[in-house]
């Protein structure tokens, strides 16, 4: 039995998807699905219900996977130590990663990668943010990309950078004629506010009842994308991180106003788990991220791994 079989059938059950997992291994999907079959027909059992759309793990796959997973990624970490010796840097990042995050900085930082590293290669799928502590909790992502991050025994979370956050709205709404306003202006303003049970939204709520304004919220969704359809329209106002709406105030569909009398940002974070150790790959890359990237719009900071930065928002002097 080839150690390349088991990666496949890893890479199936982590990507839900025969055809990702045939893509990213070279071969085709019927290839990718004839490993499955010639698993099942070795160990006499089933280990995935396609009966059900998308396919599930049955119980006895369930148990291989993890057996499995756990396997490949121990000879993948062994294969880059020995690389390693060689000042090699090859092999494959998977990054989970908040939408935002991930659509506003990753196709920058994977091309410098890969000019750098030619033979390095990174994989990033964009998950909720319960999605994302979960990928690296289980193994499924080496490294993620996190907004408010909590630290716990079993993640590791380095300080990455501080975002500034601004008043966005319509172009048609009373305050896009305003560069700057007090944070005071928002009172009253119906908002178009992240979803219950995101971190972003329970510290901008806290924000602004610490200051006694009462801001009523017309809808809220659980990604910035739908929060910015929703202003577009002028549904009401938001705050959202100035680098996520920078193409629609360019083009003139959004209009931004910086808080005068508060400095308020979005940390951002990288995790891992702190069991085993972050490949020679991935380590790179983190490092790249944490490399200085004043042309990225953003303040590169690297952390202790022992916490994380506490969103910030200081009364301006």
């Amino acid at each position: 039995m080839q150690v390349k079989s088991l990666k496949i059938f890893c890479d199936i059950v982590g990507r839900r998807s025969f055809s990702r997992a045939a893509d990213e291994n070279g071969i085709t999907q019927s290839g990718a699905s004839q490993i499955v079959h010639q698993l099942e027909g070795r160990l006499g059992v089933k280990l995935l219900d396609r009966s059900k759309r998308p396919f599930e793990l049955t119980p006895e796959g369930k148990l291989y996977y993890d057996g499995c997973r756990d396997l490949v990624k121990k000879l993948s970490s062994l294969e880059e130590g020995v690389r390693e010796l060689h000042e090699k840097v090859e092999g494959h990042v998977n990054v989970a990663s908040i939408y935002s995050v991930g659509l506003s900085y990753m196709k920058d930082f994977t091309q410098r990668f890969q000019e750098r590293f030619p033979r390095a290669s990174i994989h990033i799928e964009y998950h909720h943010p319960a999605e994302v502590y979960e990928q690296i909790k289980s193994g499924e992502a080496d490294i993620g990309l996190i907004s408010y991050a909590r630290s716990s025994r079993s993640l590791n979370v380095i300080d990455w950078r501080d975002e500034p956050m601004v008043l966005v709205c319509s172009p048609d709404h009373k305050l896009a004629e305003k560069s700057t306003v007090k944070l005071g202006q928002l009172d009253q303003q119906e908002m178009v506010a992240f979803s219950h049970g995101l971190a972003i939204r329970r510290e901008l709520d806290k924000l602004l009842s610490l200051h006694g304004l009462e801001v009523p919220v017309a809808v809220e969704f659980d990604n910035i994308e739908m929060l910015k359809r929703a202003i577009e329209i002028n549904s009401g106002i938001s705050l959202l991180p100035e680098r996520t709406v920078l193409r629609e105030r360019e083009a003139g569909t959004l209009h931004t106003a910086s808080i005068s009398d508060l400095s308020l940002v979005r940390p951002l974070a990288i995790i891992h788990r702190r069991s085993g150790r972050l490949g020679r790959t991935a380590s790179r890359f983190v490092e790249l991220m944490l490399e200085d990237t004043s042309s990225t719009n953003g303040k590169a900071v690297s952390g202790n791994g022992n916490g994380r930065k506490k969103p910030r928002a200081k009364n301006r002097k």
